[in-house]
């Protein structure tokens, strides 16, 4: 399955194939940041699964992450493995925006004090132990 995807002009669109490796809710102080919402609700998929056109821009947030955006409206599409592996994919940036429902939340410790978690989703305090 191909699912499609852009930023709000329409100047970058991607393609996802495949079923994503995992659909997480990220709470942590960088996604809240990059994000500028109280977290990064995302799909990760292998780096190779996806097709970009369009011109965007990094960011890199961290030595193991890039952000990716695009250069004309700004929208924040992906956080990218600078290593080459994998990338979270905004859901809210898929065409079909309900393609992928989360199934857990990570970083929940770093969550904003408002933000009341009651999805009966797991929750991890950091990221998925090992």
């Amino acid at each position: 399955m191909i699912r499609e995807g852009g930023c709000l002009c329409g100047a970058v669109r991607f393609k996802a194939e495949g079923e994503p490796l995992n659909v997480r809710v990220c709470h942590c102080r960088l996604c809240q940041k990059a994000m500028g919402s109280p977290y990064f609700a995302r799909a990760q998929f292998d780096q190779k699964a996806l097709t970009v056109e369009g011109e965007t821009g990094r960011y890199a947030s961290s030595e193991n992450i890039d952000r990716v955006f695009c250069k004309q409206c700004g929208t924040r599409l992906f956080s990218w493995r600078r290593n080459g592996t994998l990338a979270g994919v905004a859901l809210a940036t898929f065409d079909d925006r309900n393609a992928f429902a989360p199934t857990e939340h990570i970083w929940v410790s770093e969550k904003m004090a408002w933000v009341e978690i009651e999805d009966g989703m797991i929750q991890y305090p950091e990221t998925i132990p090992a």
